[in-house]
């Protein structure tokens, strides 16, 4: 067995990809939301994986578990900002379509 466990771990892996994810999202995000949002997300995302890492070498489980329900909280972050510019998108969209209909006519 590995003596960083959390490496073996899928969950640790796709946690990875969401943080790699979260990179190229902030990346092409405006200037005007990188640095707020853009950051936080970032630091959930990063917060996910430090934390399933760190809660892997604990000895007993419920000191394990307290790590991984940290990650959890940060997930729910992550998920939470990312809606936040969903909503963003959404209204960006409706106004690009009211704005190329007034075009077409």
């Amino acid at each position: 067995m590995n003596k960083f466990r959390f490496l073996e771990w899928n969950v640790y892996r796709e946690s990875k990809e969401l943080l790699n994810t979260t990179f190229n999202i902030v990346g092409q995000l405006p200037k005007e939301y990188r640095y707020e949002l853009g950051s936080q997300m970032i630091r959930s995302a990063f917060s996910i994986v430090l934390n399933m890492a760190e809660g892997s070498g604990k000895r007993s489980d419920k000191e394990m578990n307290r790590y991984f329900e940290i990650a959890l909280g940060s997930a729910s972050e992550t998920l939470a900002a990312a809606d936040v510019l969903r909503d963003k998108i959404d209204g960006i969209a409706r106004q690009s379509g009211g704005f190329k209909k007034k075009l077409d006519n």
